[in-house]
């Protein structure tokens, strides 16, 4: 049977609802959606598609970290935008802190996102052995 541990980082956004930062299992972490809020301070960043992008991959790489993980872990994410539109400029700054193999990756627009971010991403990552 696996085992469940949640995952947290004051480096992150804490969670403010009924759910966890993230959950490890066995073999993987799940972490919950990012939004572009500051970690230690919870001030939203306010700005264009790339500042939004930059904070969210901050966040998921703080989580990652207390796990003892990085980005070269992560086997999945979802990009959730609020335009399509800003796909491009989403992508240049996702491509500055994934490389290759990169992760598989879905990309959707959605009609909104909390506190009205324009970004919101979600990964799996693989837990090291």
């Amino acid at each position: 049977m696996s085992t469940r541990k949640v995952v947290s980082s004051p480096n992150a956004p804490t969670a403010v609802g009924p759910y966890s930062q993230g959950i490890k299992t066995d073999s993987f972490i799940f972490l919950a959606g990012q939004i572009p809020l500051v970690g230690d301070t919870g001030k939203f960043v306010v700005g264009i598609i790339k500042e939004q992008t930059e904070q969210v991959i901050e966040n998921i790489k703080a989580l990652l970290a207390s796990e003892g993980l990085d980005l070269t872990d992560v086997v999945k994410t979802t990009v959730f935008l609020a335009d399509m539109n800003e796909f491009t400029a989403m992508n240049d700054v996702y491509m500055k802190y994934f490389s290759e193999p990169y992760p598989a990756r879905s990309t959707v627009q959605v009609a909104r996102l909390p506190r009205d971010a324009r970004v919101e991403i979600e990964v799996i990552a693989q837990v090291r052995n």
